[in-house]
């Protein structure tokens, strides 16, 4: 009934296309105007209208139409490219933040110069992302001219930039493209500096993510954390692969009849539909004997289980040349939607130390998150979200529900004329490559193109080897090979070319065809097995039809496919069964193709819970990070009153002090206990003060005098440096406590996640009750970050010394600083470990003394973590 009634009445997508192409007809109407300027006066035209913008005179919707019509003209100009109707559509959709879905080969590239010149002329800046260095550079590189002739500087961050200096600039151009890693991870790093003009980052204006469904739904499971060295160190890696090894896999036999439970076998299954191992009774039990402890899972060996489940999933459910590779003796991740390798990046909670025991290669050191954020908050974070991609509809709720986002799909300029046949299903794996095997060859003989996409490099190394027996000519795309990626696909339209790739490998870069190779049918698409998700499978088809070409695909599959195995092979196999298919035979229907898309139907909604749930925990900690770092950029700024904070926290502390010794408001002043506040006093300041000093005739009298003679012991220690550097040192002291605290509260933080499901078994929501700790600790945090400050800088000694030995002083501070970072032990005693040396004041742009060269504030002026100690997780 729906449908009858889209048909006759139009979608709601069917009407929002509409109302732009009327709006395409008014830009339409612009062209003439503007064809007849010169290039001077085109430039003149777009400068006003930026004037007009930042004056607000007008609104960036006030000046869209000739904003577009004037990119539209300098594009012919500059690149030779004119806008068709649906890319100003799909302009137009970007601009009022949405998802622009546009097939491939539409030419995304150029709709989002639309939107970014447009949003440009407000002077906030524009970033635009994508899913790799390759297009970032190319798509910075292709645009360029067609920005800076309309007065708009380009700028690119890429994984090779690695000068500070040069992150910035890039970040000061009005336009810059980089990938959704590098821009995640300088918000981090920013919120890890110790001065404002560090940071490289200055704005969140308006960011396109391209490819949207890839950066903001499939990588949107890991978050980016960027790791230290912990203390919390482990050697137990080792022998839990060992044990691990030694335990014998079971399996989950379901049971006959109804009300009855269903019997593990052996010491563990393996739950791949999850991702997950669970010990039986006989596995916990043998594991004990193993490990020598009475109780695997008392609080003492917590570790131990947690090493052992990692191991079990090293060994049992991580796939060498799948998951994984092992090069140089390292083991690095293979992205599982674009195939791939993520160096620098590494597994947590111990699952990468357990991998690296599997394959024998040295175990790295545990490593503690020093900061974290998902994609999910970081793009959220954007005045305007916008993004474009060939294939949206299919996570449109998704996108709703996470960020807002509509999507909107555009027509295509010329009609698809691909066609798209059934899939072929066969009993095993080997029949399926055999098959496709002989369908690549006739394709090769006559010449057709052919791209064949494979979903692990153990499969296309599988396929690459039959090939070669075959002795058809042929190229591998895998991760292995992923620097030759773009030339690799943008010949894979060559006559006879025979391309095979994984996933989602030369996403975003065009297959040219001559006329010859369309003549010959165009190119053939042939996919080895279905993609968990439909997106993927319709990005590979895409690949395939561009501007109305010529073009076939087809995907062989098999009943030991993992897609099929795990989520949707009973009703597919009784199929086959009823039907009697014999060795090397295969059934092809629309019956067949719906339980396929079933099954990847049930996966997406399983991964799509995982992101919400990981997003929802992550929220818990957004809102605490947002008032950390809020906090944090107050401290960086030269106008915040440090000194009024710290009045602020003596309070606090004074109040706290009062309060454990049990001296309250409104209790009889004989009863106040003086002795435990001398005490307190004198441990946490190492300030020797007696009872007559504190004494008083109402609680807010004594809170008073102790705050007035600490304050005063205080002020008369630090009058030794000017005030200026005494700002400077309370700045820096503070901004270090707080790292260090907040460093801690995040591993606390992951020590509570990992646990809190169990809460369930005591019917009790993990989430509420994650949320409610959570914010205990917090509050926690708060309080002992002021009581800290407090004790440090009271703590610390000033002293002057000559000119002489200032190198000695400079460096005397600086390991005040890092010893800070490596200890939170108490400071009563040992004070002259802790001393910050004071000299002649030195501008932060006058040359360093140490010799090096450097401006001061750059060198020695300049405290935090030691950037090559921070790695990528």
């Amino acid at each position: 009934m729906l449908n009858i009634f889209s048909k006759i009445f139009g979608t709601k997508n069917d009407k929002e296309v509409k109302r732009y192409r009327n709006k395409a007809l008014e830009i339409n109407a612009l062209e003439a105007k503007y064809e007849a300027l010169s290039d001077e006066e085109l430039k003149s035209a777009i400068e006003e209208l930026k004037n007009q913008v930042q004056k607000e005179e007008k609104t960036l919707d006030d000046v869209l139409y000739d904003s577009f019509a004037i990119t539209r003209e300098a594009s012919k100009r500059t690149l030779g490219l004119r806008h068709y109707d649906v890319q100003i559509i799909g302009g137009m959709v970007l601009h009022d933040g949405r998802i622009a879905e546009m097939k491939t080969g539409e030419g995304k590239t150029l709709v989002g110069s639309l939107a970014v010149v447009l949003n440009a002329l407000s002077g906030k800046g524009v970033h635009v992302v994508t899913v790799n260095d390759y297009l970032a550079s190319r798509d910075a590189a292709e645009l360029k001219p067609l920005y800076n002739f309309l007065g708009f500087s380009v700028g690119a961050i890429l994984g090779t930039t690695h000068e500070e200096e040069e992150r910035k600039a890039q970040y000061k151009s009005d336009i810059t493209y980089g990938t959704n890693n590098e821009f995640g991870f300088d918000f981090l790093r920013d919120n890890m500096r110790y001065d404002l003009e560090e940071k490289v980052q200055t704005h969140h204006q308006f960011v396109i993510v391209d490819e949207v469904d890839s950066i903001l739904i499939d990588e949107a499971r890991t978050p980016l954390i960027i790791s230290g060295p912990t203390n919390h160190k482990s050697d137990n890696y080792l022998k839990a692969h060992e044990i691990a090894t030694k335990l014998e896999r079971g399996e989950v036999i379901e049971p006959k009849n109804a009300g009855e439970n269903p019997v593990s076998t052996g010491d563990f299954t393996v739950d791949e539909k999850n991702k997950s191992v669970l010990l039986t009774e006989t596995g916990i039990t043998n594991a004990e004997e193993m490990f020598e402890v009475d109780n695997l899972y008392s609080l003492e060996n917590a570790l131990l289980s947690h090493h052992l489940d990692q191991a079990l999933k090293a060994n049992f459910i991580f796939i060498k040349d799948v998951d994984y590779v092992v090069k140089d003796n390292d083991v690095i991740i293979v992205d599982e939607f674009t195939g791939r390798l993520s160096e620098g990046r590494r597994f947590s909670e111990g699952l990468h130390q357990a991998l690296e025991a599997k394959e024998n290669v040295q175990i790295q050191d545990e490593s503690q998150t020093l900061a974290d954020i998902t994609f999910q908050n970081y793009f959220r974070m954007y005045d305007k979200l916008a993004g474009m991609t060939g294939t949206a509809q299919t996570e449109a709720t998704e996108f709703a529900e996470i960020y807002s986002l509509d999507v909107v799909s555009i027509p295509t300029n010329v009609p698809v004329t691909r066609k798209d046949s059934n899939d072929l299903i066969f009993k095993s794996e080997r029949e399926k490559f055999e098959a496709a095997c002989k369908k690549i060859k006739e394709y090769n003989k006559k010449g057709q193109p052919v791209l064949v996409g494979t979903g692990s490099i153990e499969k296309s190394e599988h396929l690459h080897k039959l090939l070669k027996a075959a002795k058809v000519p042929h190229t591998v795309l895998n991760a292995k090979q992923h620097e030759q990626e773009g030339k690799i696909i943008s010949d894979a339209g060559q006559k006879g070319a025979v391309t095979i790739a994984t996933n989602m490998a030369g996403r975003g870069v065009d297959i040219k065809l001559t006329q010859e190779t369309l003549d010959l049918g165009g190119l053939a698409i042939i996919g080895t097995e279905r993609h968990e998700s439909r997106r993927i499978d319709n990005q590979l088809r895409g690949r395939s039809g561009r501007q109305g070409d010529i073009g076939e695909s087809q995907f062989f599959l098999s009943l030991e496919d993992n897609l099929l195995r795990i989520f949707g092979s009973d009703k597919i196999k009784g199929i086959m069964e009823r039907l009697g298919i014999e060795e090397g035979e295969h059934i092809e229907s629309k019956m067949v193709t719906r339980a396929v898309e079933n099954a990847q139907k049930k996966v997406e909604t399983m991964h799509f819970e995982s992101r919400k749930h990981l997003l929802e925990y992550d929220d818990v900690a957004n809102k605490q990070r947002l008032v950390i770092y809020a906090f944090r950029n107050d401290l960086l700024d030269p106008e915040f009153n440090v000194g009024a904070k710290l009045d602020e926290n003596r309070l606090d502390y004074v109040s706290n002090v009062l309060a454990n010794a049990e001296i309250l408001d409104g209790m009889p002043t004989e009863d106040y206990n003086y002795e435990a506040v001398i005490a307190k006093i004198r441990e946490d300041l190492n300030l020797i003060i007696t009872e007559e000093d504190i004494k008083a005739e109402s609680f807010d009298q004594c809170e008073e005098k102790l705050v007035h003679i600490i304050k005063t012991v205080y002020t008369d220690k630090m009058s030794a440096a000017a005030e200026d550097q005494r700002a400077e040192i309370e700045r820096i002291l503070y901004l270090q406590i707080l790292d260090n605290a907040w460093r801690e509260h995040l591993y606390s933080m992951d020590t509570l996640k990992t646990g809190i499901g169990l809460r369930g078994y005591n019917q009790k929501d993990p989430l509420v009750e994650y949320k409610k700790e959570s914010y205990n600790m917090f509050i926690d945090l708060i309080s002992s970050i002021k009581v800290e400050v407090i004790k440090i800088l009271f703590t610390v000694q000033l002293r002057d010394e000559s000119q002489d030995n200032k190198d000695k002083d400079k460096e005397m501070l600086d390991q005040m600083v890092s010893d800070m970072g490596d200890s939170n032990e108490n400071h009563s005693t040992n004070h002259d470990e802790h001393i910050p040396v004071i000299e002649k004041k030195i501008a932060r742009n006058e040359p360093c003394p140490c010799g090096s060269g450097k401006k001061y504030k750059q060198c020695h002026g300049k405290s935090g973590p030691k950037r090559g100690i921070l790695a990528a997780e």
